[in-house]
């Protein structure tokens, strides 16, 4: 079987070994591949594995040998996923293999605003110390969290651990979700106005999907508490930026911690990059060495899955 990793740098810059998949067939990895190098850097593929390349009809036709694609990922809203069946190609994503990181970060983000850490650290830098402990009940106050309401948007496996982690907070937790899901002690499921409008803090942990895309815009946005924080680390697509950008800048939102963004990296005049006490990461929250190990395992365990005719994880 011959084995293609088109954009193999961001999991394995280096530090990792991809001998699981070397062990299953012959193993060609590109660290990245542009669009116009994708068709032929694929057309000989049985198996593709990838993060963020686009396989769209059109390529996936392209591509008569291919009847593996193993995602680097758990989201999968870049491949054509209808017609992916139709060609008899099968898609397998991980699940859950970062739900601890991007818990973690989602968290992260959310102590910085709380603790306006980086406004203080940049104040400090600037010799500007006695400046900033006069501010802490200004400009830069400090948020506690415990005795807040955390929302959770989504309630799967990294949903899920954001409450527990809000819960070892002394937070109340709200959470939405299409299907009834059982919760633990101190959680309690609703609907999605209600989450947005009794939230302190909305963290969004659902996919993206033609529902989903704008899903938080100007009428959501519109219901949540000056007060409250706003942390994203799903997808960025799922928040209208302008509609975000907008309510940070007019005072109609506390602040928001993205990890995701609209589009990736974002164009310069992207307006969350100028929004007040808006903190950006460049979509790392999956990857921690330890979380890269366990994706790199996965995608083999899923490879080997389907040479032995039993997928798992199969998205299609």
């Amino acid at each position: 079987m011959k084995i293609v990793i088109l954009d193999g740098g961001t999991t394995n810059p280096g530090d990792l070994s991809w001998e699981p998949l070397e062990a299953l067939g012959e193993l060609t990895v590109y660290s990245d591949t542009p669009p116009e190098l994708l068709i032929s850097r694929s057309k000989d593929a049985d198996a593709l594995i990838l993060n963020r390349p686009a396989l769209s009809r059109d390529i996936l036709m392209e591509l008569p040998r291919l009847r593996f694609v193993g995602m680097l990922a758990t989201g999968y809203n870049a491949i054509d996923i209808r017609a992916a069946r139709e060609l008899g190609i099968t898609v397998c994503n991980v699940p859950d293999y970062c739900a601890d990181m991007v818990a973690q970060q989602a968290f992260s983000l959310l102590l910085c605003l709380c603790g306006n850490v980086h406004r203080y650290s940049e104040l400090v830098r600037a010799g500007r110390w006695q400046e900033a402990v006069s501010l802490n009940a200004g400009a830069c106050p400090l948020t506690e969290l415990s005795g807040k309401t955390l929302g959770i948007l989504g309630f799967g496996s990294i949903g899920r651990r954001v409450a527990e982690i809000g819960l070892a907070f002394g937070m109340g937790v709200l959470f939405y979700s299409r299907n009834e899901k059982k919760a633990p002690v101190g959680c309690r499921q609703t609907e999605l106005t209600e989450l947005f409008e009794k939230s302190d803090v909305v963290s969004l942990h659902c996919p993206l999907t033609s529902e989903t895309r704008g899903l938080v815009g100007k009428e959501l946005l519109a219901r949540m508490k000056r007060t409250a924080f706003l942390i994203n680390t799903a997808r960025g697509g799922i928040v209208d930026s302008r509609a975000l950008a907008n309510a940070l800048n007019t005072g109609a939102l506390a602040g928001a911690g993205l990890d995701v963004m609209e589009q990736e990296p974002p164009k310069p005049d992207d307006p969350l990059l100028t929004a007040k006490n808006c903190i950006i990461t460049p979509h790392v929250a999956w990857s921690s060495r330890e979380a890269r190990e366990r994706l790199i395992l996965a995608v083999a365990e899923n490879l080997k899955a389907f040479q032995e005719g039993t997928p798992r994880n199969a998205v299609n």
